[in-house]
């Protein structure tokens, strides 16, 4: 196939009007984890301040900070009390103002992450309800429920939450009598909105525009698909092996209702009042590629994650099937497609890659964990991948620490876990710590360069010293050179507004051409012989013949 890739913009300078999203390369920034510049051993806004050059010489187009808003931080943050403040954990209001206008003198957009489905139920909103009387206005704001039973003892649905257990949690009344019961999809203190109450709507429009009037780019949106919940909450148990987050090919009643697109379309119009192309992401699990594109349709989101390319695995005829398909339906709506490999919620790919069994998303890896991955496998593909990835038309993501090669932490103590899913699993699922170990920085520093006090909120592995920024800097085959290269080939070349064209490849092979230059990624067993002409970039070496090694790719200008 042909395709035109989205329209170009000078990718140097944007201006207003480029529609900049179209085609940027976005840093996701899990700030815990990110840069500690107090010494407590979790990350900060000053922190990220600190490092924005280091992303600049990196050459992303933009930062997508993970949540750093008021929060009692029973999951990391995804739990907010107040939407227009900083947790003191990460800063002030005016720390938050000073990175953007930072990041901003550095040419690099702002993307804060918003979290509509749920709040804390530390929520100011969720404590008035605790102590209102039934059927209040405060209690409509949440999607409680009387219960089932004889005396309302069993829950409204037999819903299970995403993190493990029941989906619902059964409140007592202020005269100590059992009250009804409030759904949350996610943990317990994490309570759902309903989204049938316009107060919630016109809350989450003034959110929007307090962030925006301090010059926030976008939002990259929680749960996106999750708001809207059906009719009646009819009953519902998802298949054994399915994703949690709703990738599978059931519809669940609690995923991608309808309703949700009236709810983007007016935010679509919020955002449309402000100079800029402002962007909205959706973070959306659903099983194609088709479903995903209706979240970016012109009058909604701008962008949608590629959850089912991320979760395809190392095989070419996969890739070469779920890259045709989301060209396809991205392209039909008249949107980019939004290509992502890692995120905070996965198993990070330079290990996922390499994995020798079955790890379905949400598990996470721990010492118990079947197949592990081989990591210098998982570290070669991880980094074909990435060449195979930013060589494709649209925007992509990258998540910190990938451009260092970072693997996931597997060997955790039970007791330094923190993920919610740990412990309502009851151990049996993992969960996300292990891709969200603090990062290094400097080889011979404290924490690695982490904190200045040596404190970690999660321990960092005695290896990651040779992984550290400084250690790879001035080594020209070090990961984060080849993250250089690739990000300044990607910019001059255009590729992110290139047109698409499939070439013919030898099975194990996906091979495609952006603009001038071809993308050839090699899955198979064996090298393969290369056109001829100048290659830009490779993800390894290679061979002394000058074929392309197994699980290696290259961008080639190829010879008239």
């Amino acid at each position: 196939m042909t395709s035109p890739g989205p329209s170009a913009s000078d990718p140097a300078a944007p201006t207003t009007g480029s529609e900049w999203w179209r085609t940027a390369v976005i840093y996701q920034i899990y700030p815990r984890s990110f840069a500690d510049s107090s010494g407590d051993g979790i990350g900060d806004l000053p922190g990220i301040t600190s490092r924005l050059a280091e992303l600049a010489d990196l050459g992303v187009d933009a930062v997508w900070l993970s949540p750093f808003m008021t929060s009692p931080q029973k999951d990391a943050g995804y739990d907010v009390a107040d939407y227009c403040d900083v947790d003191p954990l990460f800063g002030t209001l005016a720390d938050a103002d000073a990175l953007i206008a930072e990041a901003h003198a550095h040419g690099i957009r702002v993307i804060v992450d918003l979290v509509p489905n749920h709040s804390s139920d530390q929520h100011r909103w969720f404590q008035e309800a605790l102590a209102a009387e039934p059927g209040s206005a405060a209690r409509a704001r949440y999607l409680f429920r009387e219960g089932r039973g004889e005396n309302g003892e069993l829950p409204p649905n037999n819903w299970e939450s995403v993190f493990g257990g029941p989906a619902w949690t059964r409140i007592t009344e202020p005269d100590g009598t059992p009250g009804p019961w409030y759904l949350h999809l996610f943990d317990a203190t994490q309570p759902d909105f309903d989204w049938t109450n316009p107060e919630v709507h016109e809350e989450f429009r003034r959110i929007l525009r307090f962030w925006l009037d301090r010059g926030v780019d976008g939002f990259r949106v929680d749960v996106a698909h999750g708001l809207v919940k059906a009719d009646g909450l009819p009953d519902y148990l998802p298949p054994a092996d399915s994703d949690s987050m709703g990738g599978g090919a059931v519809a669940a009643p609690y995923w991608a209702q309808d309703g949700v697109h009236e709810i983007y379309r007016d935010w679509h119009r919020v955002l449309a009042e402000y100079d800029g192309d402002r962007a909205l992401c959706a973070e959306a699990w659903l099983p194609t590629p088709e479903k995903t594109a209706l979240w970016v349709r012109p009058d909604e989101m701008h962008q949608a994650f590629n959850f089912p390319y991320l979760t395809t695995g190392w095989d070419a005829e996969k890739l070469r099937a779920v890259i045709d398909e989301s060209l396809t339906a991205f392209g039909d709506v008249g949107a980019p497609a939004t290509w992502v490999l890692s995120n905070h919620d996965v198993v990070r790919h330079a290990s996922r890659l390499a994995l020798t069994a079955e790890n379905p998303q949400g598990h996470g890896l721990g010492p118990s964990s079947p197949g592990k991955p081989i990591p210098a496998l998982g570290l070669q593909r991880a980094r074909a991948a990435t060449l195979l990835m930013l060589g494709l038309p649209g925007s992509a993501y990258l998540y910190q620490g990938e451009e260092l090669g970072l693997p996931e932490v597997i060997e955790l103590d039970d007791h330094v876990r923190q993920d919610p899913t740990w412990f309502r699993t009851g151990g049996e699922r993992y969960g996300r710590d292990g891709c969200r170990v603090p990062i290094p920085w400097e080889a011979g520093a404290p924490a690695f360069g982490f904190s200045p006090s040596g404190a970690s909120w999660l321990p960092q592995p005695d290896e990651w010293r040779d992984l550290a920024r400084d250690a790879q800097r001035g080594d020209e085959t070090s990961t984060l050179s080849l993250y250089r290269r690739m990000l300044a080939v990607r910019r001059a070349e255009r590729l992110g507004g290139g047109t698409f064209t499939w070439l013919e490849a030898a099975e194990g092979v996906v091979a495609f051409r952006t603009g001038d230059v071809t993308v050839i990624a090699n899955l198979g067993q064996t090298g393969i012989p290369l056109p001829a002409g100048e290659v830009l970039v490779a993800s390894a070496p290679l061979a002394a013949d000058g074929t392309l090694p197994a699980d290696t790719a290259v961008w080639v200008r190829v010879a008239e």
